[in-house]
C-alpha cells in the first residue's frame, strides 16, 4: 500500500479519535484542528519506520506529544511576551474553552440522535473515549460487531456533518 493510501486509511479511522485527543489537551477548536493536521502529517513521515503494530495507540502518542509541543510554545510565548499579549492569551483560552465545550456539546447531541445500537457505541467511543473493546465487554457483545457499529456511527455522524456543511457527497 502507498503511503499516502495509509495515511488516508489511518486519517479515515482514527481521525476523530485524534481530534477528540487534541481537543481535549488544548481547548480550543481550531487549534485541535490544527494539532490533528500536523499528527497525521508526523505520522506520515514517520510511516517507513513505523512497524504497524498498536496503530491507535502510536498515533495516540504522536497526537499527545504536539500537544504538547502546542502547551510549550504557549508556555514560552506567555513568558516571553507582554501583559497585552497575556491577557489576549487569557482571552482566547476562555473562546477556546467555551468553544470546546460547544463543540463536545453538539458532538453528544448529533450522537445522541442516532438509532440504537449506534447511538450508545456512538457515546461510549467518542465521548467518553472507550475502546471498542471495553465496550464489547461493557455491552456484552462481539468486539467485531462493535467496531462495525462504531464504523457505521462514524459514517452517520459525517454524512450529517457534510450536508451541515453543504458539502455534497456520493
Amino acid at each position: 500500500m502507498r503511503k499516502e493510501q495509509e495515511l488516508e486509511r489511518m486519517m479515515d479511522l482514527y481521525q476523530n479519535l485524534i481530534f477528540s485527543i487534541c481537543l481535549q489537551k488544548t481547548g480550543d477548536y481550531f487549534i485541535a484542528e490544527d494539532v490533528t493536521q500536523e499528527t497525521f502529517l508526523a505520522a506520515y513521515r514517520a510511516l517507513d519506520r513505523f512497524d504497524g503494530t498498536y496503530e491507535k495507540a502510536w498515533l495516540c502518542r504522536i497526537a499527545l506529544n504536539k500537544c504538547i509541543d502546542w502547551a510549550r510554545k504557549i508556555s514560552r510565548q506567555k513568558e516571553t511576551g507582554s501583559e497585552e499579549e497575556e491577557d489576549k492569551a487569557d482571552s482566547y483560552s476562555l473562546e477556546g474553552e467555551v468553544m470546546s465545550r460547544e463543540a463536545v456539546d453538539e458532538i453528544r447531541k448529533r450522537c445522541e440522535q442516532l438509532k440504537s445500537p449506534y447511538r450508545e457505541v456512538a457515546l461510549a467511543y467518542f465521548l467518553e473515549e472507550r475502546t471498542p473493546k471495553e465496550i464489547a465487554q461493557m455491552q456484552q457483545k462481539n468486539l467485531h460487531t462493535v467496531q462495525t457499529q462504531i464504523d457505521r456511527a462514524r459514517k452517520m455522524l459525517r454524512k450529517y456533518y457534510r450536508k451541515e456543511d453543504g458539502v455534497c457527497s456520493q
